[in-house]
């Protein structure tokens, strides 16, 4: 199996367009010892020819200049993108679809809850309707089975439950309907070995936690450091668990269950432009490594 990271910032990237925070700021200025980072989003492959997107940002076409083989290798026309699962229905992850309309029918997997929120309320796939299309296949995270890409028939990918956050546009975003959020656990079927993407991820179930126990490889929800991160900033009074994000520090937090874990690579993606561990200069980007866990950049890549 191959992965390559091709955005492992949250909504907004980094430096984020219109913020000075000590990050994004720092960043520009080169105060800070920090690398920029486009918005989420993961690509595996079997052998290297056909590529399963986990999720399309608004920077996919970046992403897409930056990575020969996802790039028309023959022909006037072509693309090494096989399909497309976004994890959730939130804009930035969604909405680098609309950017392939010039192409084939895209063919993208979620579940039925994301499906209806694709098509009314922010309705990527109505509009994509108009252009290349959509061929839609449900994924049901419940029955518990997996599925195979026809281009990438070495891998099987499982749809794992996460308990997150519908988005803001979403009428049960105080509601949560299952299917919302899904992780995306990933299967080599020649080498056995295994990746679990899960970038958005509010809280551990025993589920997610039995999941990542058996993976070779856990990629994992890394937005924020601090529940009060963003407050602390002066940028907003959200919290980062209210808003389906579980951060890294304190009693509970991402770094206290990745180090109960022995047997997977351990990564953090996306970053939120307000975390220290950007700065890898910083004494939370120390402690960090100094557990054996890393931070993604875009262009990292693993084998499996």
């Amino acid at each position: 199996m191959l992965a390559r990271i091709l955005g492992s910032g949250a909504a907004g990237a980094f430096p984020q367009w219109n913020c000075n925070c000590r990050n994004c700021g720092g960043l520009r200025r080169a105060a800070i010892k920090a690398r920029a980072r486009t918005q989420s989003s993961l690509a595996v492959s079997d052998r290297g020819r056909h590529w399963v997107l986990f999720n399309a940002s608004p920077d996919i076409r970046v992403q897409i200049e930056s990575f020969a083989p996802l790039q028309p290798q023959e022909g006037v026309r072509g693309t090494g993108v096989a399909a497309i699962v976004p994890v959730d229905a939130q804009m930035h992850n969604v909405i680098g679809m609309l950017m392939l309309r010039e192409g084939k029918a895209l063919e993208v997997y979620t579940t039925e809850v994301v499906r209806e929120e694709l098509t009314s309320r922010f309705p990527v796939f109505t509009l994509l309707s108009r252009y290349c299309g959509v061929n839609w296949h449900q994924l049901d995270p419940a029955s518990g089975g997996g599925f195979t890409v026809p281009e990438c028939a070495g891998l099987r990918f499982t749809a794992v439950a996460v308990q997150s956050k519908a988005p803001p546009y979403s009428p049960h975003r105080h509601d949560p309907h299952p299917g919302d959020t899904i992780a995306l656990w990933v299967e080599d079927l020649g080498t056995g070995r295994s990746l679990l993407f899960a970038p958005a991820c509010g809280q551990v179930s025993p589920e997610l936690l039995s999941v990542m126990e058996r993976s070779d490889c856990v990629m994992v929800d890394g937005t924020f450091w601090e529940n009060e991160e963003m407050a602390a900033t002066g940028l907003t009074d959200k919290q980062a668990r209210a808003i389906g994000h579980l951060p890294q520090a304190g009693p509970g937090g991402m770094l206290g269950i990745l180090a109960e874990l022995k047997k997977p690579r351990k990564i953090l993606t996306p970053i939120n432009n307000t975390n220290p561990i950007l700065d890898e200069a910083s004494p939370e980007r120390r402690q960090v490594e100094e557990s054996g866990v890393e931070v993604a950049y875009d262009g990292l890549e693993i084998v499996l």
